[in-house]
């Protein structure tokens, strides 16, 4: 199906067309269905509609207009558009970014779309129930079955009268019977609700009117004290304004409306996530390398990748800057992609200082209204500046002239699950190339795939370098320890000798340092030191992990897959041996261990746990700016782009943990991730320094690491990689498979894996490898199995046919998914 054909005359003829072509947001529905548009709607493609769909309303996407219906339809069958919900929500170039996606990862389109769309536009009607309390007479339950009766008794003596069919269902297996003796009763009613979607947010604005001489006259000296407060104002105040202002009440104001002395109305305002208050900043001083890289960048207007490899502090963020000005001046919008939203508050606070209100945010952790009317006012095409994660790529900027991915070599930009399993910095090409603008890829560690693209002789591609810091300031020396010497010299603690020693050095002189743990939680796992019994998840295939929460608390154990949770058991549930030992070492380990051995260093803990909320993010950070902590204590969200220049120390608690990961591009990411956090220090005034502790100190990671050797690095994984055919020389595909039955998914794996050895060795274009059992073979309960193709080249190849063939034969309870370029393998 191709979608972009019927768009294409966006233009009305002048007779308007009677029928439209709609996509519905409904499970299993790919095709195009034709809805007859009412007289009194003027239906635009593009438009989100409220369409009725079976027995139900459904949210569905205007794609193009028919002057007739199909020839296999009967005329008197075809439905009404209900509604309009929101109009022109889709610019027409946009379709063909969308079928992009949708055909190069294997996804019906209107999946895609609804990734691609704010929450809350996309909404389908939802049955409920509701009592007739007045129907019921005393003694009726009697007459009723045992289901009926436990349907009524729910309904009688819940908190509401009416409930969500889902709802009653979950509560009482087999509750559809039930609800439809009550129904036939007559002693409930079953009815449709119809979506809500998000609605504009008004603000009661209080607007001053000509007044007549003899109203005037008339009116109390409060009222005209009013009046005049109004008219100093311009004439026009929030209401809210105007009664803190005037010192005045609601009727007050409802008097002077009512003789037509002012006008009371609703006006829309944006919901928008506005930080906080910073002051204005201009532009910065250059350095010779930023200079060049930044008239390189303004020499670009069309299509093109431009690679900006800059090593940590080089200043990558201000050429961003300095590049965005221009293309505001010429009245174009911006789009920045970060890896995560904690990069997002301090990233931002930069950008308001230097463009003000013309910086908007668009993540998923803004509210559902948020996001809606962020998208909206993007439509405006007034020029912006948009910084967001992954999902913003799809944002509707109409004039785009220059799009950035900070940090692009982060994992971070790669969406998992669901479908589809898109990448940022792949979809952020095709919408560049799509809208002929530049892309600039920024990272002091750049991906393997964009550093073999940009480094190659190519009219389009572009390596811009910027191979110091700012100030001159030195990268921070990197000081290896080998923990394996640490317990032949007595020390059995998580920090080393050396490590504890600059721990005292910060608790001295009040500097302000960083420790890197691979892990959060407290430790990885708990085992019997008798037997060896290690507590595992009930409904993982994982050990628990120990957290702690203060002093005094229970101790809790918990899944970091299903999020199970249960009580620290006092005796081991194997042999009953009291000895039970925590292992391995997490951020609230380390935290544990930095309040038991030095008391007077505070500090902060920055992960996944302590960064759930909105805004936690931001208020963490500005604690340790503004010196409430001496250390801040976290994972993998350190290394993202953090600019802490009073950071002097940074420690690497246990790089293991990343050496020893089995996937093929493990080496990679520990190079990207021990660089990355390394670059935290030294970005100030003071000079850095870095202590990596390591029982693998002959790693060629952490070798390339200590003399921060990229190019090293980098040579030597390009040729394992082409030795191999993995990516950037060749591609990979996972099929991925799950189900509560073991039996079931392992033989429809097994099935699966003989017939695409049967078409990989037909065509000699992908060797499979497995089937095998998943990394952790149970999560929540599910079984899973994978399949993974790979490919000896970067050449596309359509496996369209395949990938059906394996849906025709997978039997329902087991879920197939399909991840393109995968980079999780667990």
């Amino acid at each position: 199906m191709i979608v972009a054909q019927p768009i294409a005359p966006y233009h009305l003829t002048p007779t308007r067309p009677p029928y439209v072509e709609v996509l519905v947001d409904c499970p299993g529905s790919e095709k195009l269905f034709t809805y007859a548009i009412p007289e009194e709607l003027e239906v635009e493609p593009g438009d989100i509609l409220s369409v009725p769909f079976g027995s139900q309303q459904v949210g569905a996407i205007a794609i193009g207009f028919r002057s007739s219906p199909p020839p296999d339809l009967d005329p008197t069958r075809i439905k009404a558009v209900d509604d309009i919900i929101t109009r022109g929500f889709f610019p027409p170039h946009y379709w063909q970014l969308l079928e992009q996606v949708a055909d190069y990862y294997y996804t019906p389109l209107m999946q895609v779309i609804r990734v691609a769309l704010p929450p809350g536009l996309l909404q389908r009607s939802q049955r409920r129930i509701r009592l007739n309390p007045e129907a019921i007479t005393p003694g009726a339950e009697q007459f009723l079955s045992p289901i009926a009766r436990r349907v009524l008794a729910l309904l009688q003596n819940g908190k509401s009268d009416h409930y969500s069919a889902t709802y009653v269902q979950q509560k009482i297996p087999g509750a559809s019977r039930g609800i439809r003796d009550l129904v036939q009763r007559n002693y409930a009613q079953s009815y449709l609700e119809t979506p809500r979607p998000a609605q504009p947010k008004l603000k009661q604005a209080v607007i001053l009117i000509d007044v007549s001489p003899i109203v005037y006259t008339e009116l109390t000296k409060r009222q005209k004290e009013v009046l005049i407060i109004l008219r100093r104002h311009g004439g026009e105040l929030w209401l809210t304004d105007l009664l803190q202002i005037a010192r005045t009440t609601r009727p007050t104001i409802s008097n002077l409306e009512r003789c037509g002395c002012l006008v009371v109305e609703g006006r829309e305002v944006l919901r928008r996530e506005r930080g906080v208050s910073v002051a204005a900043d201009g532009a910065k001083d250059l350095t010779p390398a930023q200079s060049q890289a930044l008239q390189q960048i303004l020499q670009q207007s069309n299509y093109c990748e431009m690679l900006l490899h800059g090593v940590t502090g080089s200043g990558k963020t201000e050429v961003y800057l300095q590049a965005i000005a221009p293309i505001l001046a010429q009245q174009k919008s911006v789009l920045i992609l970060v890896p995560e939203i904690g990069l997002t508050p301090q990233l931002t606070d930069r950008f308001r200082a230097r463009f003000g209100d013309r910086v908007f945010v668009y993540h998923s952790a803004l509210s559902e209204g948020e996001r809606f009317d962020t998208w909206r006012q993007m439509l405006t095409g007034e020029p912006q500046v948009v910084i967001g994660t992954r999902s913003a790529i799809f944002c509707p900027l109409p004039r785009l002239g220059l799009i950035v991915l900070d940090e692009e070599h982060d994992s971070s930009f790669k969406q998992d699950r669901p479908a589809p399993t898109y990448h940022g910095r792949t979809v952020a090409k095709w919408r560049a190339k799509l809208e002929d603008c530049p892309l600039i890829l920024g990272s002091a560690t750049p991906s393997l795939d964009t550093w073999l693209d940009c480094r190659q002789i190519h009219p389009q591609r572009h390596y811009l370098s910027l191979p110091e810091r700012v100030q001159a300031r030195p990268m921070p020396p990197i000081e290896i320890i080998d923990l394996r010497g640490e317990l032949q010299r007595g020390n059995r603690s998580i920090f080393s000798l050396t490590l504890q020693q600059e721990l005292r050095r910060l608790q001295e002189t009040g500097k302000q340092g960083i420790l890197f743990i691979h892990r959060r939680g407290h430790s990885s796992f708990v085992s019997c030191r008798s037997c060896g019994y290690v507590i595992e998840c009930p409904h993982c295939d994982v050990s628990l992990s120990y957290h702690h929460t203060h002093e005094g608390a229970s101790q809790l154990l918990r899944c970091h897959y299903c999020g199970y949770t249960r009580q620290h058991p006092r005796t081991c549930p194997e042999c009953g041996s009291p000895y039970l030992k925590f292992f391995g070492s997490g951020t609230q380990r380390v935290m544990q261990e930095l309040a038991r051995n030095f008391p007077e260093l505070n500090a902060i803990r920055f992960d996944s746990d302590t960064t759930r909320n909105k805004g936690t993010h931001r208020a963490l950070l500005t604690r340790f700016a503004q010196g409430e902590a001496q250390l801040l204590v976290g994972t993998q969200m350190l290394t993202k782009g953090l600019d802490l220049p009073s950071v002097s120390l940074v420690g690497i608690v246990a790089a293991d943990g990343l050496l020893n990961l089995s996937d093929y591009w493990a080496g990679e990411r520990a190079f990207q991730t021990l660089t990355q956090v390394a670059g935290r220090a030294g970005r100030g005034d003071d000079p850095g320094r870095v202590i990596l502790q390591t029982y693998t100190p002959e790693h060629p990671v952490v070798q390339a690491v200590q003399r921060y050797d990229y190019a090293e690095f980098v040579e030597a994984e390009l040729e394992q990689r082409e030795a191999l055919d993995y990516p950037p020389y060749g591609r990979l595909l996972l099929v991925r498979l799950s189900s509560l039955d073991g039996e079931l998914v392992e033989a429809t794996a097994m099935q699966m894996g003989e017939m695409l050895q049967e078409d990989g060795a037909r065509s000699g274009e992908y060797e499979v490898l497995g089937p095998v059992p998943a990394t952790v073979l149970r999560v929540s309960d599910r079984y899973r199995w994978q399949i993974l193709l790979k490919f000896p080249s970067q050449d596309r190849v359509e496996l369209q046919g395949q990938l059906q063939r394996l849906r025709d034969v997978c039997p329902p309870k087991v879920r197939l998914a399909v991840d393109v370029d995968p980079l999780n393998f667990g």
